[in-house]
């Protein structure tokens, strides 16, 4: 039985599914315009999957690039760290790593 992805998900699904705690979110939600989840009727957090997307985006440029808030604002705003153009980029060097994996065999 396949299982139906969620459309939803709370402050602390998102936090356990990026590794940070629920207080970052809700700074980065202060720091980042474009984050802005949704609150269902009792006031609680729903993040969609968009949300989901760019707080890992948020969080890549935070914690793993080391940009600062103001330089990850500026990367988001350019729409320079986009992750369709991460995905594209790692296609193409993948390709092209294959290829010259098989010029090196052809050579040896």
């Amino acid at each position: 039985m396949k299982k139906t992805p969620k459309l939803y998900y709370s402050i602390g699904e998102v936090s356990k599914k990026i590794g940070v705690e629920a207080y970052v979110l809700r700074y980065w939600e202060s720091e980042f315009h474009q984050l802005r989840p949704r609150k269902n009727s009792s006031g609680r957090r729903i993040y969609t999957k968009d949300d989901l997307k760019l707080v890992r985006q948020i969080y890549d440029l935070l914690r793993v690039k080391k940009y600062t808030l103001e330089g990850a604002r500026q990367a988001l705003k350019d729409g320079r760290e986009r992750p369709a153009d991460q995905k594209a980029e790692r296609d193409e060097l993948l390709r092209l790593r294959l290829f010259l994996e098989n010029i090196s065999r052809q050579l040896a």
